[in-house]
């Protein structure tokens, strides 16, 4: 069998699984059942060949992922509700989808918090700084980025504390072991999925990590002379570029996870992952499982979408 990557994602109450040309979510309903929806996703890159160049590919993957995990939250969500929350919230078995404005409307949101907390702010607080740390352009870049990673660590281990966070997490954890349990060719069982660990070194988490480590460097080339409403706009507009390095970066160190030095420099992120995933129960390794199984029997045999009970 030609070797693939597998991917995924953790959302509510269950595992969403990305093979190259299949996307599958698996969520455990209130009553138990397991609930799983698969559909073809064919990459586009298969379309337009200039997404396979590097840096330009990290960046749609980037906001590709963001899209599917966006619906996945979405489904898993509805999924998810009792059949009280359900008659509450007026929403019908496999109802509730978002329209493509409301997409849209997610996706702006969301990204427009993670620019203003973890880009704009620091380089806010930075700029309050300057009487202090003066006006060397590497000292100004460096405080900003040091603020940066502090914001975001902060944020991990803020929304870790909360305990409605806590089962995703563990869903987080069920994803990686399962991942894990692929790449290793053992058959899927949760006994067999269940031993392997729940750190792995290309998840997102560490991905974002990444990502705050070379905006440290990018952003040093921006002129420190130049005004807020530029460095501001500037930071915006490096961003896809960012996310294609740094998607370089994982990957590279993905393929070389054996080399001392690699080993060495990925461990920060392992490290983090100890705060973002937590260790699953046979249930959820269960429902993880199920999405790793659907998404490599579409991408197999491309099926048509459904939703299997």
């Amino acid at each position: 069998m030609e070797k693939i990557h597998v991917g995924g994602q953790a959302v509510i109450e269950g595992v969403m699984m990305r093979a190259p040309r299949a996307v599958a979510i698996a969520v455990r309903r209130s009553n138990g059942e397991i609930v799983v929806k698969s559909e073809l996703a064919v990459p586009l890159s298969e379309r337009f060949p200039i997404v396979k160049l590097p840096i330009i590919r990290g960046a749609v993957a980037l906001f590709t992922s963001l899209i599917i995990g966006i619906k996945a939250l979405n489904f898993s969500a509805n999924e998810a509700m009792t059949e009280e929350e359900k008659d509450k919230e007026g929403v019908k078995d496999g109802g509730g989808e978002l329209s493509s404005w409301a997409m849209a409307g997610t996706m702006t949101v969301a990204f427009g918090f993670g620019i203003c907390l973890f880009f704009l702010f620091p380089l806010y607080l930075t700029k309050l700084m300057t009487p202090v740390i003066g006006d060397n352009n590497i000292v100004f870049n460096l405080v900003d980025g040091v603020i940066r990673v502090i914001v975001f660590l902060a944020y991990i281990w803020a929304i870790s504390r909360m305990n409605d966070i806590q089962r995703v997490f563990q869903y987080h954890g069920a994803e990686h072991k399962s991942i894990f349990a692929f790449e290793a060719g053992v058959e899927l069982t949760i006994e067999n999925v269940r031993r392997f660990s729940r750190l792995h070194p290309r998840c997102g988490t560490s991905f974002l990590l990444i990502v705050m480590l070379v905006s440290i460097a990018v952003f040093s080339l921006i002129p420190k002379l130049w005004p807020f409403y530029l460095k501001a706009g500037s930071r915006v507009f490096l961003l896809p570029m960012i996310a294609g390095i740094s998607y370089e970066f994982l990957k590279w160190s993905a393929a070389n996870d054996n080399h001392p030095l690699v080993k060495m420099v990925i461990t920060p992120g392992l490290y983090l992952q100890r705060l973002t995933t937590r260790e699953p129960d046979d249930s959820q390794l269960e429902v993880a499982i199920r999405s790793m199984n659907e998404a490599l029997e579409v991408n197999a045999g491309y099926k048509d979408d459904r939703i299997v009970v």
